[in-house]
């Protein structure tokens, strides 16, 4: 596994409700977590159930990043990370047998990459509790999980139709939502490191984009960041974090934090 000082970032100063007491939760059949560092915090923790893994990312270190980036923001989280299915483009998780898999959980942070998992079924039972109120997270390559499903749940849920990405480049991030409790602490110029651009095919009805990128190719502009209201749940969505030096920057990880408390009703 990459160690997270081989990419070091500038600490985040954002001020938030909670303080972290990060511990790692996981059933051994299904679930390779990653302690950690541990603080004395108080208020109710944040139980984050993070699944990942699949194909074309180094997700044992992005894992790592998140857990201390809520860490540096003084979030009080209980994590439960579930690495499964292997390093491919199709898996079934056991995780999902579960039809009460989510009810434990504040929040389900989705940064898989399964494209060829096509299984209506299957999909419908990693959805449904989310349209039934469990607010999500959604990173990169979950957009093009279940891509070739001909069903449109998960889709619905994500927010954004996209099946295709463009180079990696150094994209400029243009705000349009500057107002928005996530955006009022992103930079008024801010542009990524190496990454991908997503095409978004369609936006469905209850997205909202909160910023854009421009293709160097055609110059049309893609949402990069937005929210999503998927029944009675909140979703939180990015297209960026392909590589190790985006989850290395400071500006996406704190963007991802309050994401994940917005999602939750936990950021003012």
């Amino acid at each position: 596994m990459t160690q997270a000082t081989n990419h070091p970032r500038n600490h985040i100063g954002l001020a938030v409700l909670l303080v972290l007491a990060a511990s790692v939760s996981c059933h051994p059949a299904w679930c390779d977590a990653q302690e950690a560092p541990q603080n004395d915090g108080a208020g109710s923790p944040l139980k984050v159930l993070l699944v990942t893994s699949g194909c074309c990312h180094d997700y044992d270190f992005q894992t790592k990043q998140l857990q201390l980036a809520f860490q540096e923001e003084s979030v009080n989280v209980v994590w439960t990370v579930v690495n499964d299915g292997g390093k491919g483009t199709s898996a079934i998780l056991k995780l999902y047998d579960d039809p009460d898999w989510a009810k434990p959980y504040d929040v389900v942070i989705h940064n898989e990459c399964f494209a060829k998992t096509t299984d209506a079924e299957y999909i419908r039972r990693i959805t449904e509790p989310h349209k039934a109120g469990t607010p999500g997270v959604v990173i990169h390559c979950a957009m093009h999980t279940y891509r070739e499903a001909k069903i449109d749940d998960w889709r619905q849920m994500l927010g954004v139709t996209s099946r295709r990405h463009e180079h990696q480049s150094r994209y400029a991030v243009k705000v349009l939502k500057a107002n928005h409790p996530v955006m009022r602490e992103f930079p008024a110029s801010w542009v990524t490191p190496m990454d991908e651009l997503y095409i978004i095919e369609k936006q469905w009805p209850n997205m909202v984009p909160l910023a854009e990128s421009v293709s160097e190719k055609t110059g049309d502009p893609h949402p990069v960041f937005w929210t999503n209201q998927f029944g009675a749940a909140r979703v939180f969505g990015t297209t960026y974090g392909h590589s190790n030096d985006t989850f290395g920057d400071h500006v996406f990880l704190s963007t991802l934090v309050r994401g994940t408390l917005w999602a939750t009703g936990n950021l003012q």
